[in-house]
């Protein structure tokens, strides 16, 4: 299986000639988030506009750089793909900070689990847009059963670009972002080809058990 350095360079080769297309469209994350930000200062109003307009944000984040990897595309109104599956982009966001906050209560490192575990949920909700959010985090936590140390490996080789991103005032991460959301796009395409390689093709008509 790849290495977390073989994963940053399957993103890097995706990133190359691409790069101003996908910086653009984390400034342009990033402006949406500062609006959010700035609404939420109006009292109750504010809070309850980010909560709903967040998560289908970040699904939609997920699935540019998810096309990006896929068809080498760089096409920023994929940013508000999400919300075409408002409702359960909305639920899965309240969904999976519920979960990863009561396994937090019980210390840290359980909450950094339940993150791993369910990190692949807007992923896999964006391929299976039926399956509701719910199923999502379910089918997350099978994609990342005994993947999770892979994930967080790859995560720790971030720190550094992150810390000399954030020193010119954050002005570095709208490279470093980008980085590490097609690395993590790559890293679930590469559970999703191991999952559908381990499963066994149905019988043919007319073998024993067959029920087509």
């Amino acid at each position: 299986m790849p290495t977390s350095a073989e994963i940053r360079a399957r993103a890097r080769a995706s990133l190359q000639g691409k790069w101003t297309g996908a910086v653009l469209t984390m400034l342009l994350y990033y402006v949406l988030v500062w609006v959010l930000a700035a609404i939420n200062l109006i009292p109750f109003l504010g809070w309850i506009v980010e909560l709903l307009l967040i998560g289908p944000l970040a699904m939609g984040l997920y699935a540019y750089f998810l096309e990006l990897v896929r068809t080498n595309r760089t096409d920023s109104g994929h940013l508000f793909s999400g919300f075409a599956q408002f409702i359960d982009a909305f639920l899965l966001h309240v969904l999976m900070a519920i979960f990863v906050f009561l396994w937090s209560l019980l210390l840290i490192i359980p909450g950094i689990i339940a993150s791993l575990r369910y990190s692949q949920a807007y992923f896999i909700l964006r391929d299976n847009p039926s399956i509701g959010p719910l199923e999502a985090i379910r089918r997350s936590k099978e994609l990342t059963a005994g993947h999770k140390g892979r994930l967080f490996v790859l995560i720790l080789t971030f720190i550094g670009w992150i810390i000399l991103g954030a020193i010119p005032f954050g002005i570095g991460l709208l490279w470093v972002y980008p980085y590490i959301l097609t690395s993590m796009a790559h890293f679930y395409e590469d559970l999703r080809s191991r999952t559908q390689a381990a499963t066994p093709p149905p019988p043919p008509p007319g073998y024993p058990g067959y029920a087509g």
